[in-house]
């Protein structure tokens, strides 16, 4: 079975790349598991000082593979954790988070649900100009994760991220450029490159001071880390209740036809 997941590193730098490029890299159990322990594997290497995330072949991340994960056994453990007295963050978002390394999102393509998720958890995002994105949960009858209420209006302000969330609506690499969601955004064959100089150069500094620079800037964010497990309970009760409601079955059923 191929990786889902591929790592590498060298010179300061750990690349992780998702790897269902077939699938658009849609996410499953497996690429989680694989994802999780490549930043585990990150977070424990000192050579490695930041990381840059990318998707392998045309997308970055095109969201849950709704087939494949929701379709996952291991899916039954999940509803039973989200409608528990403390769902938790999802654990990737998590993993992203407490990293004390840098990180820079190069998004070559679709980047939409938790895939956009994955993007705006990095420190940096790159992005292609073929690059597109989208909050698309409310699409499929479902709630934003806890990335869309705490992280999302950081970048982009309250008012562009409620228009996201509720629309549902995609939007271009440019369109982003302009939100402040990306900070650059290059021909295709110029992303992987432009994000790998950006990581080398942050690699060259001194690490503790890296960790320092990054845990401030998330302390100064507003709300704090240790704040977002009332909102990951909140987020946990909304989604065990709107998987099971005919909204969600509705839009699923539509969304499989197409």
């Amino acid at each position: 079975m191929a990786e889902e997941v591929l790592y590498t590193a060298g010179d300061g730098v750990a690349t992780i790349t998702l790897n269902r490029p077939d699938k658009y890299n849609a996410a499953t159990f497996d690429m989680a598991d694989e994802f999780r322990a490549a930043l585990a594997r990150a977070a424990e290497d000192d050579a490695v000082r930041c990381v840059v995330l990318t998707g392998a072949g045309k997308a970055f991340c095109s969201g849950d593979d709704v087939e494949a994960a929701w379709g996952d056994p291991r899916m039954a453990d999940t509803m039973a954790e989200l409608a528990g007295p403390n769902p938790p963050l999802t654990p990737e978002i998590a993993a992203m988070l407490d990293l004390s390394k840098p990180t820079i999102a190069a998004v070559n393509g679709v980047a939409l649900g938790i895939g956009m998720d994955f993007a705006i958890a990095c420190d940096i995002r790159y992005a292609s100009e073929k690059a597109r994105f989208g909050q698309l949960f409310v699409k499929m009858g479902l709630m934003a994760d806890v990335s869309g209420y705490w992280r999302l209006p950081q970048l982009v302000g309250p008012s562009a991220a409620a228009e996201m969330l509720f629309t549902g609506d995609m939007f271009d690499a440019a369109e982003a450029l302009r939100l402040g969601l990306v900070s650059r955004v290059l021909p295709p064959d110029e992303l992987l490159p432009a994000a790998h100089d950006l990581a080398a150069r942050i690699a060259a500094n001194p690490p503790l001071a890296l960790q320092r620079i990054k845990e401030g800037l998330r302390r100064a964010a507003g709300m704090g880390r240790s704040d977002l497990d009332d909102l990951a309970r909140f987020v946990g009760h909304g989604l065990s209740e709107l998987f099971a409601s005919d909204d969600h079955k509705a839009a699923v059923a539509k969304f499989m036809q197409r």
